[in-house]
């Protein structure tokens, strides 16, 4: 399966997601995006642009089932708003100002999928400290100086969001922020996320953690993790 756009270019985040991996991304609004009815009840009393992100982004996801020959259906939001997928199929869903993407694929390839999306710009004021652990933030200096130009303190919290959105499907399970503990590779532009307690069970075998991919491109931050279904425990 080609993940890419209606022009036929690759996606931001196909570039960091496997093959059979359906993705579908917007960069604005202006697309009509219908809802069903169960999708609008999760809206509740949202501002208009909570709205409209989360319609498109929804269009996004149903376009993703589509070129997975699954036909339109609703996705409904869980307990901590994660999309509801129909059975047999894995994805996730992320969007942020001027991006909206989501990316899907069917159970037997996948066991699970995080991603996220951020703008290219440092995190506010104290909000580092509160989402890393003392080894990390000495590791995001030494990146500051191998390769100068990434705001490596955005990088690394949407890795730990798309470590979030890979988890927590699989367990039903808060993940704190500093329950995993993560390493970048500049070079590669692939990262590593270990988890500091206990992982979810798949097929067997305890997650230890997970491995993925980031790009920065566009002003944008983008991360990825893909855990195939033939081996969902993480080696590093």
């Amino acid at each position: 399966m080609t993940v890419a756009t209606a022009e036929g270019a690759v996606t931001l985040l196909g570039r960091l997601l496997p093959e059979g991996t359906a993705v579908v991304e917007a960069f604005d609004d202006t697309v009509p995006a219908p809802l069903f009815p169960q999708e609008l009840a999760a809206l509740g009393n949202a501002v208009a642009k909570r709205r409209a992100e989360f319609m498109t982004a929804r269009r996004c996801a149903r376009e993703a089932l589509g070129r997975l020959g699954v036909g339109p259906v609703a996705i409904p939001s869980g307990p901590r708003r994660e999309p509801l997928w129909p059975a047999g199929i894995v994805g996730t869903i992320t969007h942020c100002a001027g991006y909206r993407a989501a990316a899907v694929a069917r159970a037997e390839q996948l066991t699970t999928i995080g991603i996220d999306a951020e703008p290219h710009e440092p995190l506010p004021d104290g909000v580092l400290s509160s989402i890393t652990l003392v080894e990390e933030r000495r590791h995001l200096r030494q990146l500051e100086g191998q390769r100068p130009g990434v705001h490596w303190d955005r990088l690394l919290f949407s890795i730990k969001e798309s470590v979030f959105k890979a988890w927590y499907p699989l367990t039903g399970r808060w993940l704190d922020f500093t329950e995993a503990t993560v390493t970048i590779s500049p070079q590669r532009e692939t990262f590593h996320a270990w988890l500091l307690v206990p992982g979810p069970v798949v097929g067997g075998v305890e997650v230890a953690g997970f491995g993925g991919r980031w790009l920065v491109d566009r002003g944008l931050v983008l991360t990825g993790i893909a855990v195939p279904a033939r081996q969902p425990a993480y080696v590093g």
